[in-house]
């Protein structure tokens, strides 16, 4: 049985990580409506620019042309996976979901005969992916947004993408990221960058809204100049979203965490009242033992 003294200390040490868990939960709450702010906002313009490239490209696609970014590179063996998770940890299961769709993602693309690149944003995600497939790991980027997440954070990794892709580095890449639903709630989301993947478009082509548009320049030139700039959006999306993701599992662990402390607390508490009273009843009957024995 722990000693009184022990016991004193462990009840003491518990203290002292509830109340860091429970000022990294304030702070997590702080972080995470800004953070939630941003990622909303910036949903509707990435929505809507995919709606809009997918109508110009269903008129390119029936002339049977297109940007390079849009129509691929002619094949699909090399694919390139943009792994998008965090620097820190005490976060829940926000790594570990990322990391293990990411590795499911590589087993099935490696199991189908393909050559499998990786570019990891954020320091987690490279280190346990690093562990089994440090070999495809191409391009690491640490400190994203430390400070404030922006657009030119995104925009240079959408560069760095476009140069791998003109230099022949792969053919497909797809980004993974856990898109943010509430603070409890965070799903893992695998999105295609390259080529362009076009999405279903309800009430949104001259057909269905009864008119006629006219473009100039022609639709390829318009693609071929608004799609470098959707790679760049799509990707801010998902920094925005993943932000936002790791502010709400982070609230959430260190909640779940300083709760855990408390009862932990209330455990220990308990146990030192009754080691105190048993070592107080011994005393006690010593005392009397000693004075009967007189």
């Amino acid at each position: 049985m722990p000693s009184l003294k022990d016991l004193k200390n462990r009840i003491g040490s518990v203290q002292s990580t509830r109340k860091i868990t429970s000022a990294m939960k304030m702070v997590a709450a702080a972080k995470l409506r800004r953070a939630q702010e941003q990622a909303e906002a910036g949903r509707p313009y990435a929505e809507r620019m995919g709606r809009m490239l997918a109508s110009l490209a269903a008129n390119v696609q029936d002339g049977g042309s297109g940007p390079k970014l849009m129509t691929g590179s002619g094949s699909d063996q090399v694919h390139l996976l943009v792994v998008v998770s965090s620097d820190r940890g005490l976060c829940g299961a926000f790594n570990g979901t990322i990391v293990r769709e990411a590795r499911r993602q590589i087993q099935r693309l490696q199991a189908e005969g393909k050559t499998v690149k990786v570019m990891t944003v954020g320091r987690k995600g490279r280190d346990q992916l690093r562990r089994d497939f440090g070999s495809l790991i191409v391009e690491s980027y640490e400190d994203v947004g430390r400070r404030r997440l922006s657009f030119a954070d995104a925009d240079t990794i959408a560069r760095k993408l476009l140069a791998m892709f003109e230099a022949g580095e792969f053919d497909v890449c797809s980004v993974v990221y856990n898109q943010f639903k509430s603070a409890i709630s965070q799903v893992v989301t695998v999105q295609q960058l390259v080529p362009f993947s076009i999405p279903e478009v309800k009430g949104e082509t001259a057909e269905e809204l009864g008119a006629l548009y006219e473009f100039e320049p022609n639709e390829e030139q318009i693609l071929a100049d608004l799609l470098p700039r959707n790679l760049s959006i799509q990707i801010y999306r998902a920094l925005l979203e993943s932000a936002a993701s790791e502010q709400g599992a982070r609230m959430t662990a260190m909640d779940n965490a300083t709760r855990n402390a408390g009862d932990m607390i209330s455990k220990l508490t308990i146990t030192y009242n009754r080691t105190r009273q048993a070592y107080i009843t011994k005393e006690l009957i010593e005392i009397i033992s000693g004075a009967e024995a007189i």
